[in-house]
């Protein structure tokens, strides 16, 4: 399954990749509904702290920041500081999770952020009738909400154009 957001902000791409990359302003992203408890060295993704193509940590995502429902087995399969990142990850509930974003300019003070995200739902719960239509709704719903997320943090209208 295939779930693709985008949307822009009023700031420049390396002030919204500091954020977007950061485990304050992921964290911030997801709120209240989720949180993820990165480990201390990788708090921003940098081609310094994050070894790429290779497991970089098992992440736990807190429902409401405290119940934990999931766990991220994150990879990073490739990075270009200051506009994508491609994560290739497996969680609890997904065989497959791709997460990529990548950051446009627009004019100077203004980014476009795109997410793609691939997935597939581990057997049995992808057998379950309706769960992968169930799992779309929820995703897209999850990075709408990101996306109004960061556009409030950098006071922009939120313009999105899902698909």
């Amino acid at each position: 399954m295939v779930v693709e957001h985008e949307s822009a902000v009023d700031a420049p791409n390396t002030v919204v990749w500091a954020r977007v990359t950061s485990a304050e302003g992921i964290n911030d992203e997801l709120a209240p509904v989720l949180a993820m408890r990165m480990p201390r060295w990788a708090h921003t993704l940098s081609e310094d702290t994050v070894p790429i193509g290779r497991p970089l940590a098992r992440v736990p995502l807190l429902l409401f920041g405290v119940l934990p429902v999931d766990y991220d087995h994150l990879s990073i399969a490739a990075l270009e500081p200051g506009r994508r990142f491609h994560e290739k990850s497996t969680m609890l509930l997904m065989s497959r999770w791709e997460h990529e974003r990548t950051l446009d300019r627009l004019a100077t003070n203004r980014t476009r952020v795109r997410d793609r995200l691939t997935f597939e739902l581990r057997v049995p719960l992808s057998r379950i009738p309706g769960a992968g239509t169930l799992a779309r709704r929820l995703v897209a719903a999850l990075f709408a909400h990101r996306h109004k997320r960061l556009a409030t943090f950098f006071d922009s209208p939120y313009n999105s154009w899902p698909s």
